[in-house]
């Protein structure tokens, strides 16, 4: 019998059989088959479409964050992601997340992040010009905001956090905590 009269195996070589998964024989072959029952959060895949954003997490000023995955959307234990979305002219009000660590994509438009480096003992504000296809990293407890300085496109840009939820900071300036 070829692969192709088996329903269950793949030939990668001529001669050659191993088997494959078949929608609705199980992926866990070692596991029996159960019958189809609503599963709990952690045991089935989510699917979250664009329309179904949350709007209900931290804000800032300037800015609007929508949960895509967090603890309340799907019950993730550690992590949250998200989208952001500035207007444009429009600029945010300073903050940081807390002990989160971020990751950032731009998606559309080219915001500006802004942060006080005191790395080398003087304050300095640096402006890091983003675009499409762009990644940023904000490291835990980062006073940052971000800017969008196009009159036109808003920017939009997709977030992931370390954390379940979306810890937001809102601050009185850049400068490290302490240092003010």
């Amino acid at each position: 019998m070829t692969s192709a009269e088996h329903p269950h195996t793949h030939a990668d070589e001529p001669g050659e059989r191993r088997p494959t998964t078949v929608a609705g024989t199980g992926f866990h072959p070692h596991l029996p088959d159960r019958p189809h029952q609503e599963a709990p959060l952690a045991a089935r895949l989510h699917h979250i479409r664009a329309g179904e954003l949350d709007g209900d997490t931290a804000q800032t000023g300037g800015m609007r964050r929508f949960a895509g995955i967090s603890g309340q959307t799907v019950g993730s234990e550690t992590l949250w992601m998200g989208q952001t979305h500035v207007a444009p002219a429009t600029s945010s009000g300073d903050h940081h997340h807390g002990d989160s660590e971020t990751a950032i994509y731009v998606a559309s438009g080219h915001p500006v992040f802004v942060f006080a480096d005191d790395s080398s003992g003087e304050v300095e504000e640096v402006r890091l010009e983003a675009g499409p296809g762009d990644y940023i990293f904000v490291p835990p407890f980062v006073p940052h905001r971000e800017e969008n300085p196009d009159p036109h496109e808003e920017a939009v840009v997709v977030i992931a956090r370390s954390t379940q939820e979306a810890i937001v900071v809102n601050l009185p300036n850049l400068l490290p905590l302490g240092r003010d």
